[in-house]
């Protein structure tokens, strides 16, 4: 019983830091159901009910607003979930490296960029591919290809890929730690049985490092799908631009922009509906994992 409690104790600040920082600020959806403006206190603030979700579906601007924000969040996400598969890959061969002093220091320099923040990350992307001066269009320049700058960061010509791309970039070593430590976990006897019988290196990955990855990967794909629609806005926000607005802008940016144009209820609406969704689609990630794996993941 002791033991119990023991592990409670270790347990409760990180219970408090989740109560504070998660569920303490859904207090603030109190305020998608009243009239509210900054400045003028709540409880003077005219109570308006269900007025802005209605807008969500009555106003067709504001109905295509949200289509087409929910389009380029359903796309990042679903290109976020088909490259999911590159963290498995970098973790596999980077587990084949044999020189212990390589495999760290490559796993090291594909680390840091997770900790970069998207500011700085975006001051990289400016350097490189600016209209003036920037490396790319300077070489391209150089060498006769173009006459004039390309403004590729403006550009709404694959902006998606190009949203993935940095994404996997900066996310990539990071996203194979979880699997790296599972390859450590994978019985060593397998392996050795595997090379007495006369498997090479390809066929213990096919066979044995694979099968070995994938309940971590099954679960963290089920969790992906939970998330579907949270993107998350610093990337976007970071990168966006009035030529890429209409491309780039995702929901949880959509929210902070309506948010900042001092509609404060609507933005909280669609931020409350946003959650109600991603709950669904948790339980529901969850649902099919007990039906395929007879796990859950909660």
């Amino acid at each position: 019983m002791a033991a119990k409690y023991k592990l409670f104790l270790m347990a409760f600040p990180f219970l408090v830091i989740t109560f504070i920082f998660a569920y303490l600020p859904l207090s603030g959806w109190i305020y998608a159901f009243y009239d509210y403006f900054p400045g003028i206190p709540l409880s003077e603030t005219p109570y308006v009910g269900f007025k802005w979700f209605r807008t969500i579906a009555s106003n067709p601007i504001q109905t295509g607003e949200v289509l087409r924000v929910l389009k380029n969040t359903m796309a990042m996400s679903l290109l976020g979930i088909a490259t999911s598969i590159f963290p498995v890959a970098f973790a596999i061969l980077l587990s084949e490296v044999k020189s212990g002093r390589y495999r760290r220091l490559v796993q090291t320099l594909t680390t840091i960029p997770n900790f970069i923040s998207w500011i700085l990350v975006y001051a990289l992307a400016f350097t490189m591919f600016a209209v003036d001066g920037g490396v790319v269009n300077t070489v391209l320049i150089k060498l006769g290809f173009i006459n004039d700058g390309i403004n590729f960061l403006a550009s709404t010509d694959h902006v998606w890929l190009t949203m993935i791309a940095w994404s996997t970039w900066k996310g990539l070593g990071w996203g194979a730690i979880m699997y790296l430590a599972a390859i450590t976990g994978i019985d060593q006897e397998l392996y050795e049985a595997a090379e007495v019988d006369g498997a090479g290196r390809f066929r213990k990955i096919w066979h044995i490092t694979i099968p070995g990855l994938m309940p971590t990967f099954f679960v963290l794909l089920l969790l992906s799908i939970g998330n579907f629609i949270n993107n998350g806005m610093e990337q976007y926000f970071a990168f966006q631009n009035a030529m890429n607005k209409d491309s780039i802008e995702v929901l949880d940016l959509y929210v902070y922009n309506i948010a900042f144009s001092n509609n404060f209820p609507f933005a909280t609406a669609v931020s409350m509906l946003k959650s109600i969704v991603s709950v669904i689609l948790l339980f529901l990630a969850n649902g099919l994992s007990k039906l395929f794996r007879n796990e859950s993941i909660l």
